[in-house]
C-alpha cells in the first residue's frame, strides 16, 4: 500500500482572493504529493509566482515562493500499488507531451457560473487533481463533471483523511527546519524529474 497527499493551500495571491470572493471557501488551490516530504508535488497552475497568466503543468516548490506564508489543509490518501501506478504513469504522460497541456483559466471561471467547460489536454488545479484520483480509483463524492470539481469538493472524498491544518510552514518547521532553510532561495517552479518518481 502507499499513501498520497492531497494539499489544499490559499497562497493568499490576488488570483486566489477573486476566487476566494465567489467560493468563501478556505483553501482554493489544490496539488497532489507523491511522498510524504512532499518533494513531489505537482498541480496546474502559476509558472512564475508574479505571473498568473503564465500557467500550465507543474511541480511545485511549496517551500517557498507564494507557498512561504500559505494556509494549508493536507490529506491522506492509501491507495494500492497499482493506484500508484496509474497515477506516477499518467504525470509521466502530462510531462512527456507538456507542450499540448494548457492552464484552462476560462474553465476555471466557468465554475463560477456552473458551467462546463471541458477543454481537450486543459485542465485548473482541483480538476486536474480529481481527474488523477478517479482514473486511479480513488472516488471524488460529486454530483458534477470533474471540470466543475473545486477544491472543497476534493477533500470531502471519504477515501481522504485530514492530517493537518494550519500554516504550510509550521508544519515542516518541526520535522525539517534545517531544509527548509537551505531552500529559501530556490526559485518556485521545479523541472519536472522522473527520477523522482518511484513506480513499481
Amino acid at each position: 500500500m502507499r499513501k498520497i497527499y492531497v494539499l489544499l493551500t490559499d497562497t493568499g495571491t490576488v488570483l486566489t482572493k477573486i476566487i476566494k470572493l465567489y467560493t468563501k471557501k478556505p483553501h482554493n488551490h489544490a496539488s497532489i504529493a507523491l511522498d510524504d516530504q512532499f518533494w513531489d508535488v505537482y498541480s496546474f497552475g502559476r509558472k512564475r509566482p508574479r505571473n498568473p497568466f503564465l500557467a500550465g503543468f507543474v511541480r511545485e516548490n511549496i517551500r517557498g515562493g507564494i507557498f512561504r506564508n500559505a494556509d494549508c489543509a493536507i490529506y491522506c490518501c492509501t491507495i494500492s500499488e497499482k493506484q500508484y501506478d496509474t497515477i506516477c504513469q499518467k504525470i509521466k504522460e502530462i510531462e512527456k507531451n507538456k507542450g499540448d497541456y494548457r492552464y484552462n483559466l476560462l474553465g476555471l471561471f466557468a465554475v463560477m457560473f456552473n458551467l462546463e467547460l471541458d477543454r481537450k489536454n486543459a485542465f485548473f488545479c482541483s480538476h486536474f487533481v480529481a481527474a488523477l484520483l478517479e482514473e486511479s480509483g480513488v472516488k471524488i463524492n460529486k454530483q458534477k463533471p470533474l471540470s466543475l470539481v473545486t477544491p472543497d469538493d476534493i477533500k470531502e472524498s471519504n477515501s481522504l483523511e485530514l492530517v493537518y491544518e494550519g500554516k504550510l510552514s509550521s508544519y515542516f518547521e518541526e520535522a525539517n527546519e534545517h531544509d527548509i532553510n537551505d531552500l529559501s532561495h530556490q526559485k518556485y517552479y521545479h523541472d519536472f524529474s522522473t527520477d523522482r518518481i518511484e513506480v513499481i
